[in-house]
This record gives C-alpha cells, sequence and structure tokens, in this order.
C-alpha cells in the first residue's frame, strides 16, 4: 500500500458552537480530562514551533505541566535551539493531537519566562535524576559521543549528591495564548474547527471555521 491509500474516515464525534465554553482555557480543559479518562498515552505532549533568527521554522515535543488562565506552561533548557529561538521571536504555536480522539488543539500566543520561584517549585518536584540530567546536560549542543554525556551525568552526580542546585539557564516558560483552535474529525473530511480569539480587551470570541 502507498502512503498516499492510507487513510481514515473520522466519526467518534461532532463540535459545536453551542457546546463548547465560552472561555477556550475551561474548553482545553474539558478536552484534556476526555484525553485523560481515554487513557492516551501522554495526553500532555505537545508540539511547540519557533521560528529562529534565521527566519526559519523548527518544531518539537514537549510536556505541558500547567494549564490556567494565565496559559500554557512547559519547562526546559533556555540555551536549547529552542530558548534560543523564543529569545529572538517570543511567539510561539503548541499543537495537541490525540488521535484516538480524533481531535486537535492548535494554540497560538506570545512567550515569557516563568518566575524563578515558579522554575524552583517544579524543579525540585522532579525526581533526582531527571534533576542531575538537566544539569548535565548542554542541551542542543553537539556531543562527541554517548559516554561523553554520560561523564557528564557522572560529574554532576559527584558533585551535587542528593542536593542540586537549579541551573539559572533552566526554568519554565508560559505561553499567554491569543488564538485557540479545538478540531474534531468528521466524515468526509468534513471536520469540526471552532476558533477562539482574544481581543485587545482581553475578551475571547469564536467562530466556526470550513476544514
Amino acid at each position: 500500500m502507498s502512503i498516499a491509500d492510507l487513510r481514515k474516515d473520522y466519526s467518534r464525534a461532532s463540535l459545536s458552537e453551542n457546546n463548547v465554553d465560552a472561555d477556550p482555557i475551561v474548553q482545553f480543559s474539558t478536552w484534556f480530562d476526555e484525553a485523560l479518562k481515554a487513557e492516551i498515552p501522554e495526553p500532555n505532549a505537545m508540539s511547540v514551533a519557533t521560528v529562529g533568527a534565521d527566519g526559519r521554522p523548527s518544531s518539537r515535543i514537549v510536556l505541558l505541566k500547567q494549564v490556567d488562565a494565565g496559559g500554557f506552561t512547559w519547562f526546559t533548557n533556555y540555551h536549547s535551539r529552542k530558548g534560543r529561538d523564543i529569545e529572538e521571536h517570543p511567539h510561539v504555536a503548541l499543537l495537541f493531537h490525540w488521535v484516538e480522539l480524533e481531535r486537535q488543539v492548535r494554540i497560538e500566543g506570545r512567550i515569557e519566562q516563568v518566575t524563578a520561584a515558579e522554575s524552583d517549585a517544579y524543579f525540585f518536584s522532579r525526581p533526582l535524576r531527571s534533576q542531575l540530567g538537566a544539569i548535565a546536560s548542554e542541551q542542543s549542543s553537539p556531543v562527541d559521543k554517548r559516554e561523553t554525556l554520560e561523564m557528564q551525568f557522572t560529574a554532576a552526580e559527584q558533585k551535587y549528591g542528593a542536593h542540586p542546585v537549579r541551573p539559572a539557564h533552566w526554568g519554565g516558560y508560559r505561553v499567554i495564548p491569543e488564538k485557540i483552535e479545538f478540531w474534531q474529525g468528521r466524515p468526509s473530511r468534513l471536520h469540526d474547527r471552532i476558533v477562539y480569539t482574544r481581543g485587545a480587551d482581553g475578551a475571547w470570541s469564536r467562530q466556526r471555521l470550513q476544514p
């Protein structure tokens, strides 16, 4: 079978302007809870797309760690490629794809670093070896071989033991959404798309988009 012949008709659910919440964060939380109940593997996995200084896009999967009225929060190394991209262009796009539910959520917005206190709180909630890994890895930098990376980890373990210190270049980002789109797969490729847009006054409006 050729790749072009791979297709599936979607029929699990529908999405209407009449059955979504007026607040897209509440609507996201509803869908996220349904993804949890469906036991989707890592429902908090999301693609983060950034644009570098050269104008070229890049994307990768990270894990959402918090969502609230303030936005969508995740953590990483600020010196990584995505960190450097964000410093140049502080706007990103997020994408959740819950294939088992035939759903996507697309989020666009500006991004900012969370407070040091928030980064500390999450860093020290992580397993010890994950804390040490964040210290040891110079994320996105070239390394000659796996053994070098393991040596860096051992050095961090010997230096900090059971008491790591969060590196200043490791912490959280919060995406403050300006646009959130909910996509529900439907038969005949006539998918449901409801997009919310935040106005200058902070209020959300919503409309249906053609698939």
